[in-house]
């Protein structure tokens, strides 16, 4: 008859020294991830909503720090900075010269778009959000994450991505702040002017997508 053979002591102890090497390279490569984002929130800036800019469905928090998409187009004055076609707003505060670092809250939301943009980008016309014209960004849009022309994969879905501009290098990447994943890095960027943190909290798709975006506090001493 069948007789099933036992694995060796050898066997046994390859198979184990095995698994036990696979995790430990896990837990390194999650130790490495975590403090590389702990050393990039030591760049953590305050970042508010200009109100200036903001497209006129867009309601914005008083505190400047939340943003969702309202179903009737406000009464606003009109300027140049103010986005008139599409549901986008930037900070108010803006960089050059030096790396900085923010985080948003992107849970429960079904459409969304997170980054950075050169100041002089065209706010009156509906233009393709794309390294070539300013942006610098990634996107949520029905269940899948693109940066500009990349579908990105995704290990978890986000609930609070991380933004950070190293300007000397020019370089925008964007992590899963609770994860510490980097998912994705613009590199070579042209960047030759001052850059503002963009955000657009997506339309209203039945009813749906009206939570927020949420700027997240963040202190230099912060970890995960």
């Amino acid at each position: 008859g069948f007789q099933h053979c036992k694995p060796s002591y050898k066997e046994t102890v390859i198979s184990t020294v095995t698994q036990l090497k696979e995790k430990l390279s896990k837990d390194m490569e999650m130790f490495l991830a975590v403090t590389e984002l702990n050393r990039l929130r030591q760049f953590a800036v305050d970042v508010t909503l200009d109100p200036d800019t903001a497209h006129p469905n867009l309601i914005l928090s008083e505190d400047g720090k939340q943003v969702h998409c309202g179903d009737i187009k406000q009464t606003l004055p009109d300027n140049q900075d103010r986005f008139d076609q599409v549901i986008n707003v930037v900070g108010k505060q803006s960089f050059s010269s030096e790396s900085f670092y923010y985080e948003v809250q992107v849970k429960e939301k079904i459409s969304w778009d997170l980054g950075v943009a050169k100041e002089s980008i065209n706010r009156k016309e509906s233009i393709k959000v794309s390294p070539e014209n300013g942006f610098w960004t990634i996107c949520l849009r029905a269940g899948k994450y693109k940066a500009s022309r990349v579908h990105l994969s995704v290990g978890s879905q986000p609930r609070k991505v991380g933004v950070f501009v190293d300007y000397e290098n020019r370089s925008v990447s964007f992590y899963n702040a609770e994860s510490a994943e980097l998912i994705h890095c613009y590199t070579d960027c042209s960047f030759k002017e001052k850059l503002r943190p963009f955000f657009s909290p997506g339309t209203l798709r039945d009813g749906q997508n009206s939570t927020p975006l949420i700027i997240c506090p963040l202190y230099h001493n912060y970890q995960i």
